[in-house]
């Protein structure tokens, strides 16, 4: 009853968002759209205001489509399933919040409300080694969470009598460039924790090595994409000169991400911990498209973001079903086990390349816009946007080599298959359900990605006339 009344709870919420998005949010306005502004606390002017524009309609609709269906995923979990549930619910309020809230403090609470469901969910239904696993996670993300709080503060409070957390009025306060630096600096921290951006990754693989497969799917499907929706929606929107300034940098370090997590991906046994490195190596296009600074960058590495919002999510979803047929997580152990699993095969392998970037299919769409950006800022010298171009591509030939590495090991050949005492189980309707359901959106958005860039583009093209403005 708890499950079926969670699910219901979801599908209306995603019905709610679609709805409004259909009926009541317009396309071609880059401005904030349905306001809700309501004083809270008198004392410091903090008000409890929400609005969406451009860029977070996407993720929003993302949040409901992939907790939905995260939640179907569940199903297995029935040790203290109230709670399970509860929490669930409360990281879809804390996702849904930090898309659409218009005000700094309510910002870092809504950001604060994910961590607690992160580290329960972990902690109570994770794996054998849950609670060191939890404990990093909480670590690394509170210390990051310090340095969110004190770039709030600070931007909240300086240089006024009355403390200022309207987002408008942020965007219009200008800041002595050493001030804005270290504003610029203390979110960024605070975002390469959650994004995550090399050398603050080192809690994610282990996060989702122990994690249930349904906090997986959120962790990489929506937890992720939160630090950089937060690069662009505060560092570039509220602090453009310094953002001008670490931009080589982000090009710089995300180029780096990217080869040196497909090449640890490479070198991973674990399955799901092959996968989490490869949710990294993504991450580090969004990095370089936000450091791009150009209209068709920011575009892409909004078009990422949704990209690989859906196929992590699938990824991790597929990993986790995998294991509960199989009880095997080392890809050493695995092999053969196409034959008795097709339907898993299949899904699995339209996955992987998915997340290689085929075409027709919106990883390539997203990276070949990713690169179009590159190519054409303004910003940099050619060489440089060469040099960056090379090695980006030397990432997409070692992600197919790990991609398929992984299905050759799981798949193919015949040592499960002859194993004795071993029963199979495919895929059974809910699983095909939740499969296909993510499929879908990942070839539509790879033959006709106007869908997501249209939300985008007039929002894109407001920030970067106000960036260059300044």
């Amino acid at each position: 009853m708890i499950r079926w009344y969670t699910i219901c709870i979801c599908i209306l919420e995603l019905l709610l968002t679609t709805y409004a998005f259909c009926h009541h949010f317009q396309l071609d306005d880059p401005l904030i759209q349905l306001e809700q502004d309501y004083k809270w606390i008198n004392l410091f002017d903090f008000h409890w205001r929400l609005g969406i524009d451009g860029i977070s309609i996407g993720p929003i609709l993302l949040v409901g489509f992939i907790t939905t269906l995260a939640t179907l995923a569940a199903r297995p979990v029935t040790r203290d399933s109230r709670l399970f549930y509860f929490l669930m619910l409360a990281m879809y309020s804390g996702q849904i919040g930090s898309f659409s809230c218009r005000d700094l403090l309510l910002f870092f609470l809504m950001w604060e409300l994910e961590l607690i469901p992160v580290y329960l969910l972990l902690s109570m239904w994770g794996g054998k080694k849950r609670l060191y696993s939890a404990t990093k996670f909480i670590l690394y993300t509170a210390g990051g969470s310090i340095f969110l709080l004190m770039g709030v503060l600070g931007m909240g409070l300086y240089g006024s009598n009355e403390p200022t957390l309207n987002f408008e009025r942020l965007a219009n306060q200008s800041y002595p460039l050493g001030l804005e630096i270290l504003f610029y600096f203390g979110f960024l921290i605070a975002y390469a924790v959650k994004s995550p951006i090399i050398p603050l990754h080192t809690w994610l693989p282990d996060t989702h090595g122990e994690a249930h497969y349904s906090t997986c799917m959120l962790l990489a499907g929506i937890l992720l994409k939160m630090g950089a929706y937060g690069l662009v929606r505060i560092n570039m929107e509220l602090l453009p000169r310094a953002h001008s300034i670490f931009s080589p940098w982000l090009m710089i370090i995300g180029t780096l991400q990217i080869i040196y997590a497909a090449s640890t991906s490479l070198g991973q046994h674990n399955l799901k911990k092959k996968i989490a490195y490869s949710s990294v190596s993504h991450m580090g296009f969004t990095i370089i498209a936000i450091g791009s600074i150009t209209d068709t960058g920011l575009n892409g590495a909004i078009l990422q973001i949704i990209s690989h919002g859906f196929i992590g999510a699938a990824l991790f979803f597929l990993a986790g079903t995998s294991y509960d047929r199989i009880r095997l997580v080392y890809l050493e152990e695995m092999g053969g086990i196409a034959i008795p699993m097709p339907k898993i095969f299949t899904m699995f392998s339209s996955f992987s390349i998915a997340s290689l970037a085929l075409p027709g299919m919106s990883g390539f769409v997203a990276e070949f816009i990713v690169f179009f950006g590159i190519i054409t800022s303004p910003k940099y010298l050619l060489i440089p946007k060469i040099l960056i171009t090379f090695v980006m591509a030397i990432a997409m030939i070692l992600t197919p080599m790990y991609s398929l590495s992984m299905l050759r090991q799981m798949f193919y050949g015949y040592k499960k298959f002859q194993a004795p005492n071993f029963s199979f189980f495919d895929f059974g309707p809910r699983e095909l359900f939740v499969s296909i359901s993510i499929f879908l959106p990942v070839i539509g958005i790879g033959i006709y990605p106007d869908f997501v860039l249209s939300l985008s583009v007039d929002k894109v093209e407001a920030i970067l006339s106000n960036y260059f403005s300044r």
